[in-house]
């Protein structure tokens, strides 16, 4: 399984890439591991395999020593990394709100500078997924270029159609995130392969549909098909917030399976990454549904 956001192909912690996918089941005498494929992984019946002085411990009865943890990765690498992702884009964001102004007079110039900065983000984003190792700097600099976009955009929604639509866009992304972080620690979503193939159906048909309504706004003319616009508008809003908050599912199980199974400390990069382009994803739909509702149309 490769792909766990709605846009974007990323390498996950999947058995094809040599990290933990959902297909493991747990064997006797230990957890849920997969040895064949992963290199990570722990023999059935001993997690501390790989420690040189656990089977003496075991054999002399004592407390089995922790194996080493050096150099993989760990939850505070994916705190910390994705909250540097995070705090590039906030600021570039809050640096394009600031800097680019929405008058009449150069609203245009400003709107340009917006998308241009998110067709070069889209074009980094493809490029870091495509790639087999996490790239700090390409991560970063999607997240500065993606931040610009999102400070135009918020803007002009903000102090155009809606007041206070970039805040009630920020605390209901904030609101789901909490929500399924929640509900994932506390055992109400199970993320198995069955909740993969469904997630990634749904997004699959989602995006087929928003993007053929964008060809026939394009070339048609006014708001294509209906699909982002009125109260058709607003049901797909909420599907959207619906598929970005099951992908949060998703890259919370990813980031799992990487703690859980070692992996390099590097991952914790493509961790935050995902759940940076998911975090974008509920923010926009969010922002989208507000304008939707607030629109004089």
């Amino acid at each position: 399984m490769r792909s766990r956001n709605p846009v974007f192909s990323r390498r996950g912690f999947s058995r094809d890439n040599g990290y933990a996918g959902f297909n493991t089941a747990p064997q006797a005498g230990g957890p849920a591991v997969a040895t064949q494929g992963n290199p990570y992984a722990q023999p059935a019946g001993n997690p501390y395999a790989q420690n040189p002085y656990a089977q003496q411990d075991l054999q002399y009865g004592a407390p089995p020593q922790a194996p080493a943890t050096a150099g993989r990765m760990t939850i505070d690498d994916v705190v910390v990394r994705t909250a540097s992702t995070l705090g590039v884009l906030v600021l570039t964001a809050a640096l394009s709100w600031a800097l680019l102004p929405i008058d009449d007079a150069s609203i245009g110039r400003s709107y340009g500078i917006g998308i241009g900065a998110a067709l070069i983000g889209m074009v980094l984003a493809f490029v870091q997924s495509f790639k087999r190792k996490a790239s700090p700097a390409l991560i970063l600099t999607y997240a500065a270029f993606e931040g610009v976009f999102l400070g135009v955009v918020s803007n002009i929604v903000d102090n155009r159609i809606a007041d206070g639509a970039a805040m009630q866009a920020v605390i209901g992304t904030m609101a789901v995130f909490a929500g399924v972080l929640v509900a994932y620690k506390a055992g109400w979503i199970r993320v198995n392969r069955r909740f993969y193939g469904f997630v990634m159906a749904a997004a699959l048909g989602f995006i087929l549909l928003m993007t053929v309504n964008l060809l026939f706004a394009v070339f048609g003319g006014g708001d294509g098909l209906g699909f982002r616009s009125g109260a058709l508008g607003v049901v797909f809003g909420v599907i959207g917030v619906i598929l970005g908050a099951c992908f949060l599912a998703l890259d919370f199980k990813q980031v799992e399976d990487g703690v859980a199974y070692g992996a390099p400390r590097e991952e914790a990069w493509l961790a935050a990454f995902g759940l940076t382009l998911t975090l974008v994803w509920i923010y926009l739909e969010f922002l989208r549904l507000i304008s939707i509702l607030n629109s004089n149309d």
